[in-house]
């Protein structure tokens, strides 16, 4: 009988992960960081944080892109003033808010390249609208990202 506590034993077998070539998540990254830019001048914040946050990086796909990736979802959150954040997470959905926890989250892991309090600023904003639930949800996901 398998142990459920056991992380070797479902290591391999995360619902849904289906693995990707480096060369194909990085060309993926590539047009969305194009199009992130681009409402980030246009002042389409929402855009640009929904479009960062598609379908990134996760689980066992190589840290290279989760690095790259983890670069244009900060240009997106840095972008709106404060200001404007509450904003920009009242429109995002409930699948988005909790991976951008997820970003806020590794962001915060690199305090040299990124700014907390803006960080801070986009997890409280997030919190008031979903509650503890996308905290409590992030922490236990295995897709990492």
């Amino acid at each position: 009988m398998a142990d459920f506590a056991d992380d070797d034993e479902f290591a391999d077998e995360i619902v849904g992960y289906v693995e990707r070539g480096e060369a194909h998540l990085n060309s993926l990254i590539q047009e969305r960081s194009n199009f992130v830019r681009g409402a980030i001048s246009r002042g389409a914040f929402v855009d640009a944080v929904s479009k960062a946050l598609e379908d990134p990086a996760v689980g066992k796909d190589p840290q290279n892109c989760k690095d790259l990736n983890l670069q244009v979802v900060m240009e997106a959150l840095s972008a709106p003033r404060a200001n404007e954040v509450s904003l920009v997470v009242q429109q995002l959905a409930p699948f988005q808010l909790d991976t951008l926890i997820k970003f806020v989250y590794r962001g915060m892991a690199h305090p040299d390249l990124y700014s907390a309090s803006m960080l801070l600023g986009w997890h409280e904003k997030v919190t008031e609208v979903t509650g503890l639930g996308s905290i409590v949800r992030v922490m236990t996901d295995r897709q990492t990202v």
